[in-house]
């Protein structure tokens, strides 16, 4: 929602290369998890999730310094190198196969997240998002079409086993009709053109306030009775 004192003339959302990521169409095999690994991320959760749902999770990342206390006590415990794995950071090529081949991406988030781009990176492989509702999760996710919108882990596990409702193909159509850097373009486009516009309009406005002024301090300068209406109506239309 915009800000009520904010001069907002619209939002666009984020925008990605159709060809940065090539979609896969086949059920993949694993839970993946793509973020930084704090508490407000939600990856706890995301264990939690896969252990309950009998799915295999890999989570890609790096371990922040200031959150090596955080990984050590809640999340290294966890990590059996089978069943959940920590993989490391990954770059875009090493990102591509990573979201590709999962069944879905958790996105457990628990705070206000003002985007999200891995949502719209796995959509652009063809890979459901099941997130919670937070931020901009609702703005992201079409529930029961690109993924699922849940308000729990009890939520996300049932999700999870109605991923093979969802049709990969689909999500990557939706990924290319709502973020694609083509569509992000053509929407910046149109909010400058209409800013031109309004430039334009209000340029127009403020030099036919000036000549209202500059003939009425005409009038006050002078007698001021010979100018009827028609001959005030031919110097505004007149130019300046």
């Amino acid at each position: 929602m915009p800000l009520p004192n904010a001069n907002w003339l619209g939002t666009v959302q984020h925008g990605l290369p159709d060809d940065l990521f090539r979609p896969s169409y086949d059920r993949g095999s694993y839970l993946a998890f793509l973020g930084r690994l704090t508490a407000e991320k939600g990856p706890e959760d995301a264990i939690r999730i896969a252990r309950a749902a009998g799915k295999p999770l890999c989570i890609a990342a790096k371990i922040p310094r200031a959150e090596t206390a955080f990984f050590r006590k809640h999340l290294e415990p966890h990590l059996d190198g089978d069943r959940v794995q920590l993989i490391g950071e990954v770059d875009d090529a090493r990102k591509q196969p990573f979201l590709a081949d999962a069944a879905a991406l958790l996105f457990p988030i628990n705070w206000p997240e003002p985007f999200g781009l891995v949502m719209i990176e796995a959509m652009a492989c063809g890979t459901p998002v099941i997130a919670y509702r937070s931020g901009s999760v609702p703005e992201v996710v079409e529930d029961g079409i690109t993924g699922f919108i849940v308000e729990s882990e009890e939520e996300a596990v049932a999700a999870v086993n109605e991923l093979a409702r969802l049709d990969r193909r689909t999500i990557r159509a939706r990924f290319e009709e709502r973020f694609s850097a083509r569509r992000m373009v053509r929407e910046y486009e149109g909010l400058y053109q209409k800013l031109i516009a309004a430039g334009a309009a209000e340029a127009a406005g403020g030099k036919y306030h000036l000549k209202c002024e500059k003939i009425c301090n005409d009038v006050q300068g002078g007698d001021g009775y010979g100018i009827g209406p028609s001959a005030l109506v031919d110097r505004l239309s007149g130019p300046t």
